[in-house]
């Protein structure tokens, strides 16, 4: 019989694995998606607004730069910080707190709107962060998520990363966000409607072999994982990666665009 899952050796883990490289590098590239996601929300000026597993803060900027009042939160306080430094260079008001998104230090019912870009989808206890989201958003507000797809690139992505890495024994798979029925199983009726569009974020690079340079050097997971390997295991790990890459580029010989699809999610809070 296996033995239960630590979750909380697993969120230290995670911690340690996203505090690793600088996820900002990589993050800053999906500044659109957090653009769209506040359009999705339909934000409005004056509106109390928290992002959630925010990284170096997309979303926080995108509903800033719309004129709410933006609480931006991370367990990784120097991705915080890199937020910070872009609001400044922007002169954005948001404030910046260090929160775990199972246990989220705000009021019930505090804001209108709670966002998630690519974020909150990697949580440990899925069911506990899903909760948080909802009780501390209003009766009638909105969350907004990002999620990628398990059919989607950087889900198979991951897929091929376990391959080589085992990912913890009855850990759910993050890309569980991407899935339409599991984000209504996570909330339940703390949600009187959703709305679900499906998207494609396109990752640009030079070459196969420029995206895995990239995300090896600053993206936590990937950095993590071949850090992990000897160096015969990384190699297979690169040459998987390559040919994953490789059979979804779109661009042709010469450069790299990969098409990867995440659900573009718009809950409203019962």
């Amino acid at each position: 019989m296996n033995a239960p899952l630590d979750l909380a050796a697993l969120k230290a883990r995670q911690q340690t694995a996203w505090a690793s490289g600088d996820y900002a590098v990589i993050g800053t590239t999906l500044q659109i998606v957090g653009e769209q996601l506040a359009e999705a929300c339909d934000l409005r000026a004056g509106e109390r607004v928290l992002d959630v597993a925010a990284g170096n803060g997309n979303a926080s900027l995108a509903a800033a730069r719309r004129g709410a009042s933006v609480t931006s939160s991370d367990y990784v306080e120097a991705l915080l910080q890199r937020g910070a430094a872009r609001a400044d260079a922007e002169r954005l008001q948001i404030e910046f707190r260090v929160a775990d998104a199972e246990a989220l230090p705000f009021a019930d019912a505090g804001f209108d709107a709670v966002l998630s870009t690519f974020g909150v989808m990697f949580t440990p206890d899925q069911r506990r962060a899903a909760a948080e989201l909802a009780r501390v958003c209003r009766p009638g507000g909105r969350i907004g998520l990002a999620n990628w797809t398990p059919e989607g690139f950087i889900g198979q992505l991951f897929k091929v990363m376990g391959r080589h890495v085992a990912p913890p024994a009855g850990a759910q798979p993050p890309s569980l966000w991407g899935q339409e029925s599991h984000l209504r199983e996570l909330f339940g009726d703390t949600i009187q409607d959703m709305a679900v569009t499906r998207r494609h974020f396109q990752f640009r690079y030079r070459s196969p072999a420029h995206f895995i340079e990239v995300f090896r050097t600053w993206y936590g997971p990937v950095h993590r994982a071949f850090a992990a390997l000897a160096p015969d295991q990384a190699l297979a790990l690169e040459r998987d990666l390559t040919e994953l890459l490789a059979g979804l580029n779109r661009a042709g010989p010469d450069s790299l665009v990969v098409p990867s699809e995440y659900l573009e999610v718009v809950l409203t809070r019962r």
